[in-house]
């Protein structure tokens, strides 16, 4: 007959457990432990433990064991060096397990859990009995990892157009620096203003920082960001809207304020209905539009290729340093961005692009078109030595 270890809890240990359960502090594996410990204690059999925890009884059986060799620390720590699962799928198992998990997840879900995995095993009977502990471990070693995601524009093959604006794009970059023409990336991106309904206490001894979990929205705002990464300049404008008004004002500012010695400013933004020159002659008068746009060279970015902007590569890094939390209204954002603006010029911080076009018709082959010459047209090529 299997062993079977008895869980007594002292006093002492029952009122440390079960204000380790209630914390919100601990980590999850630690407090399933501590229910563990308690259940058992309580009397409540291996099975019933189960269907409550939602485990497998051998974890169950290694918590108890635990517990009477090497006391309640020992019950309540890992031993990912030692541990050996008593409960492993085999390789049909697995595959039922990993095709589930690229599946759709059922009605009701958005994707699938450790635990919706587990009990769908046993409920399409691929398996009696199955852990979320063990589903964790089989999916962290498969080389497949179906809850990975990534988001990306992807351009239609064989594309002239894209192929136009993005050899024009990267043949700006590899310009040499010109003070008298500058390279400026342009590019745009909104901002939720969101502040919290109560006052969040700060962090204390003994004590992490605590926050309500109200929020409130105050509409939105939006980021304009210059920048010019021969120069390690950036800039950042805010604004209630983006609207063509708003872009205009923005040109007019890169001209007159920006860059006034500047003889054009060589321009990369991307190819929207707002940033279009013909906004210049609905905010100014015909003489100033038409000297603004004298001072500007203009190149867009082909659609689904924002990624060629290095004024996103900008916005993705003020979106993680400076936007990460919640902001209630502009003027916070303005100082925000003020603040991070004027340390990153500071730190001379830029891009090294190093994407040619040369690189481009090597890893981008699918975009371009293919050329189906007619045999009179070939003839008369030159013959290459």
């Amino acid at each position: 007959m299997a062993k079977k270890y008895i869980v007594k809890l002292s006093d002492v240990e029952q009122e440390l457990l079960k204000s380790m359960t209630t914390s919100g502090i601990q980590r999850v594996r630690k407090v399933m432990r501590a229910n563990i410990l308690l259940n058992a204690n309580a009397g409540w059999p291996d099975q019933e433990i189960r269907k409550a925890m939602r485990v497998s009884v051998p974890t169950i059986e290694r918590v108890r064991q635990r517990y009477v060799e090497e006391g309640l620390e020992g019950a309540l720590t890992s031993h990912r060096t030692t541990r050996k699962y008593q409960h492993l799928l085999d390789g049909a198992q697995e595959a039922h397990l990993i095709a589930l998990a690229c599946s759709q997840a059922p009605t009701g879900y958005r994707r699938w859990s450790l635990r919706l995995l587990a009990s769908e095993m046993v409920k399409k009977e691929y398996i009696e009995e199955l852990s979320y502990g063990t589903v964790r471990n089989v999916m962290e070693s498969n080389e497949l990892k179906p809850w990975l995601k990534e988001e990306w524009c992807i351009p239609p093959e064989q594309n002239a157009e894209f192929v136009y604006h993005m050899e024009d794009v990267l043949d700006v970059y590899h310009r040499p620096f010109d003070p008298k023409r500058p390279i400026i990336c342009f590019d745009e991106t909104p901002v939720q203003l969101i502040s919290e309904t109560r006052q969040s206490i700060p962090m204390q001894t003994g004590h992490p920082a605590r926050y309500d979990y109200e929020y409130c929205r105050h509409g939105s705002a939006n980021l304009f960001m210059f920048f010019a990464p021969l120069l390690n300049w950036r800039h950042v404008k805010v604004t209630e809207h983006r609207t063509r008004k708003d872009w205009a004002w923005c040109m007019h500012d890169l001209v007159y304020q920006h860059f006034p010695q500047a003889e054009r400013c060589v321009l990369v933004e991307d190819n929207l209905n707002t940033h279009s020159p013909a906004a210049l002659y609905e905010v100014f008068e015909p003489a100033k539009a038409k000297s603004i746009l004298d001072r500007l060279e203009f190149h867009f970015t082909p659609k689904h290729g924002s990624w060629l902007n290095m004024a996103e590569i900008e916005l993705s890094v003020i979106s993680r340093q400076c936007l990460s939390g919640y902001i209630p209204d502009i003027a916070t954002l303005e100082r925000e961005t003020l603040t991070w603006k004027s340390e990153r010029n500071a730190k001379e911080a830029t891009v090294e692009w190093r994407f040619t076009t040369s690189d481009a018709r090597i890893k981008l082959k699918k975009l371009y078109p293919v050329i189906h010459l007619d045999e009179n047209v070939k003839d008369s090529l030159p013959i290459k030595a």
